[in-house]
């Protein structure tokens, strides 16, 4: 049982040992893990930190994005407006426009018609007053035909005259 009954110096350099691995240790082992462990720390807080900042970043840019997205849509709209403004009021030129045209051609279509007309009334006039002329002389030379009836004729025109005066 001497396994379970350590000796004295056994103790002792077991002491020893364990505490010059303390000092050892103490003074050049643990300095390096913590300072490793620190370095690791600080590397994670700055990672986090980092993803705090792309996140920030990134709440930043999809606010931005759909603000530009919100502007572009309403410039869409007006651009919209504009564009049906813009062929309502081509629309209605247009409309103007062919109703003056419309106006021209009846207008000029009108006095082409009534110049046609006047010019068919003088010739109308001119071939009745012809026919008239054609049908009086053949009249009168019928009825002037004797001596008789041209005195009768010469009597009848001094008695107009006569009842006029």
């Amino acid at each position: 049982m001497e396994l379970f009954s350590p000796d004295f110096g056994l103790i002792f350099w077991m002491f020893v040992t364990v505490l010059l691995l303390v000092v050892l240790l103490g003074k050049y082992g643990w300095p390096f893990i913590v300072n490793s462990l620190e370095e690791r720390a600080a590397l994670i807080d700055k990672g986090v930190e980092y993803a705090q900042n792309a996140k920030e970043q990134l709440e930043t840019a999809q606010q931005e994005a759909a603000k530009y997205v919100s502007e572009a849509q309403k410039q869409q709209a007006e651009i919209l407006r504009e564009a049906a403004k813009m062929r309502t009021q081509i629309i209605e030129e247009a409309k103007e426009a062919a109703a003056k045209e419309a106006k021209k051609v009846m207008d000029a279509a009108k006095v082409s018609i009534e110049q046609a007309r006047k010019e068919s009334e003088l010739q109308f006039r001119s071939e009745v007053s012809q026919f008239a002329l054609q049908i009086a002389e053949q009249v009168v030379r019928r009825d002037l035909a004797d001596d008789k009836s041209q005195a009768e004729l010469v009597d009848k025109l001094l008695n107009e005259v006569e009842t006029k005066n």
